[in-house]
């Protein structure tokens, strides 16, 4: 019988108005809190009277400038997501080595194809970070494919590059495809990325994303970093111009950002760094991760995280519900890092809430079913 899902992604079915029109500030949605100066490049530099290339040359261009990748190692793609789904079917992949926590669409990907689904457990006691390396050996006895995000999400973890680079060395016939959608948030970036070993390493495989780090979500920019014989297999399966026009022509201009991503950086390293020891004084909230531009948090203000998230809506502020992963059902919560005055606002609206938990009766609490969104 097949199973039917309904996608919905962070903020994408929220209201971003109240019911009476006053703004959300929406938490859940993972991307840079500094739109980019792109203004009126957008109509300067794309047509909508000609087709793009067909292989989404524009993409090319810009990791080719970015990180010197040649064109044979880059497949261009309508987000990562579109990679994501590509590779189980293209690779003929049966058994999947998937971390959890994790974000979902990696094991619905997988059992779109037929795959067979292994979840090596990342647990609070070890701060979710990566079991030790004779665990995953074990594990990927079982498996034709490890796939794992750096930094993980939800949990904000990282995965050391040299633990995948020796496994992918010792079990050459194993793929080792890592999701680096909020990579570029780390401060060891480039240094951590996997991109420059797939000439080396032909059975590991990046999945990449601009659309994180320069807040381009609407655009779907994103690539397959992979050796050329790789890629030339992929092309056998992937859909031609799944590229648009306008993403195309976007992608290179991205090149220009130097300043931009300058700041970015600085603000995201700042307000992790600031917001981590503030909330070391609030007790009643424990965070983990924090390696990318988001938290994993646990509420323990002796009541259910429903309750938080009524008192932060009638705040107009917008968390993830992190409670439909598996492993953080006891009342865990995802919120990214946004600019300073919206970060306080939020960090003040925790603090009123613990305060307030000791009193129950003063929050509107929402249905105890309240459904958690899926989301990136």
């Amino acid at each position: 019988m097949t199973t039917l899902y309904h996608h919905q992604h962070g903020g994408a079915h929220l209201n971003h108005v109240t019911q009476d029109g006053r703004a959300v500030l929406d938490f859940s949605i993972n991307i840079s809190p500094i739109s980019p100066p792109i203004g009126s490049l957008l109509l300067e530099n794309f047509s909508l009277q000609s087709y793009p290339s067909i292989d989404g040359r524009g993409i090319k261009d810009y990791y080719k400038g970015k990180f010197g990748m040649d064109g044979s190692m880059v497949l261009p793609l309508n987000g990562a997501i579109e990679g994501i789904y590509l590779l189980p079917r293209a690779l003929g992949l049966r058994r999947m080595l998937l971390l959890s926590p994790s974000f979902y669409e990696y094991e619905r990907a997988g059992r779109s194809v037929g795959a067979e689904i292994t979840f090596l457990p990342l647990v609070a006691e070890n701060g979710f970070q990566l079991p030790s390396i004779e665990l995953l050996a074990e594990a990927l006895q079982h498996a034709d494919a490890f796939v794992a995000a750096n930094p993980n999400n939800p949990t904000g973890t990282e995965v050391p590059p040299e633990i995948i680079m020796a496994l992918a060395s010792r079990f050459p016939e194993k793929w080792f495809i890592l999701d680096e959608a909020f990579i570029q948030f780390t401060p060891a970036f480039p240094d951590n990325s996997l991109m420059p070993q797939v000439m080396a390493l032909k059975n590991v495989i990046v999945v990449h994303s601009l659309t994180k780090f320069y807040a381009l979500p609407g655009l779907r920019l994103g690539a397959i970093i992979a050796h050329p014989t790789l890629i030339q297999r992929l092309l056998h399966y992937k859909e031609p111009w799944t590229v648009n026009a306008i993403a195309e022509s976007i992608a290179p201009l991205l090149l220009e950002f130097g300043a931009y991503e300058d700041e970015v950086r600085t603000m995201i390293f700042s307000e992790r760094e600031r917001i981590t020891a503030l909330l070391s004084q609030i007790e009643g909230i424990k965070i983990a991760g924090g390696a990318a531009n988001f938290f994993l948090a646990q509420w323990n203000g002796g009541s259910p995280l429903y309750v938080l998230l009524s008192w932060l809506a009638e705040r107009q502020l917008h968390v993830r519900d992190c409670r439909n992963f598996p492993g953080l059902e006891d009342n865990y919560f995802r919120f990214a890092i946004r600019q300073p005055l919206e970060n306080d606002r939020l960090l003040s609206a925790l603090r009123s809430a613990l305060l307030a938990s000791s009193d129950p009766s003063k929050i509107s609490p929402l249905p105890e079913n309240f459904s958690p969104e899926s989301s990136k």
